[in-house]
């Protein structure tokens, strides 16, 4: 069981590019890093069951509209703890990972879409939210948590959804290897936007969208303190080959990012 987190207390608007959530932090000690304890009691359990039924119907609705590839799915563990890092081009891209990777997958998803009935089915399929505004200790400890239980977890490093190609990332991904020892899986998601369209739009039915799996990137899990300048420069390792892998992908499916994203329509008065 992963025991400690480090929370920048003095320089907390850096160290918060590192961690699930964006906002800074206010300054209130001189000292680098603090910890947290990673206690797993007053969070809710994994629901792998509720999640597994769920998947099963949202693949069969996600086929049943588009035409879906996936492609490297040998590079998924079949058992034991991973990282799913994708890359973030659509509204889609959450929902479309969960359903079609072939294990139960709990992904960190922004807060802001755990309302209303969509919220209420996110929750019980387990899914994490994170608030973006702060560094999200609670959403850290669960995400650990999934790990530590052997699961999958589904991250965006970009940290919203835009061109997809990597160019720069968060530092969550990293981070969590090196508290968890568990191994990155770079993915590439193609198709999930068509060009011209904004990043709440879904493709046309009948349209194509790849999930291309790559080779584990392993990080030595790294005890504390983790220090900001290791979480920075374990990230930009990960960013080179996360990029390098979205760019594989587009030749390896003949299918090209969608460019910058128009903007959102406005919302009806």
């Amino acid at each position: 069981m992963s025991d400690r987190l480090d929370v920048s207390v003095a320089g907390a608007s850096r160290m918060s590019d590192s961690l699930p959530g964006s906002g800074p932090l206010p300054p209130s000690a001189s000292a680098m890093v603090t910890h947290l304890p990673v206690l797993s009691a007053d969070l809710p359990a994994n629901r792998v069951g509720v999640l597994r039924s769920v998947r099963g119907t949202a693949a069969w609705l996600f086929r049943r509209h588009w035409r879906i590839r996936l492609h490297g799915l040998r590079h998924v563990p079949s058992d034991g703890p991973a990282i799913l890092a994708a890359n973030h081009i659509g509204v889609l891209d959450g929902p479309l990972l969960v359903s079609m990777t072939p294990r139960a997958t709990f992904t960190l998803a922004k807060s802001d879409l755990f309302e209303g009935r969509v919220g209420r089915l996110l929750e019980a399929a387990g899914q994490i939210p994170v608030h973006q505004r702060e560094i999200d200790t609670r959403a850290l400890r669960r995400a650990i948590k999934v790990l530590d239980e052997g699961h999958l977890l589904g991250i965006f490093p970009e940290g919203g959804r835009d061109i997809g190609d990597m160019a720069r990332i968060r530092g969550g991904a990293a981070y969590l290897a090196m508290v968890t020892g568990a191994p990155i899986i770079p993915v590439a998601l193609l198709g999930t936007r068509e060009p011209g369209q904004s990043v709440k739009d879904v493709p046309r039915r009948g349209a194509e969208m790849h999930i291309v799996y790559g080779e584990p990137i392993a990080i030595d899990r790294t005890p504390w303190p983790r220090r900001q300048q290791v979480v920075t420069a374990r990230t930009e390792e990960v960013r080179r080959q996360l990029a390098a892998h979205v760019a594989r992908a587009e030749v390896l499916t003949g299918m090209a990012l969608p460019g910058v994203p128009a903007p959102k329509a406005p919302a009806a008065a």
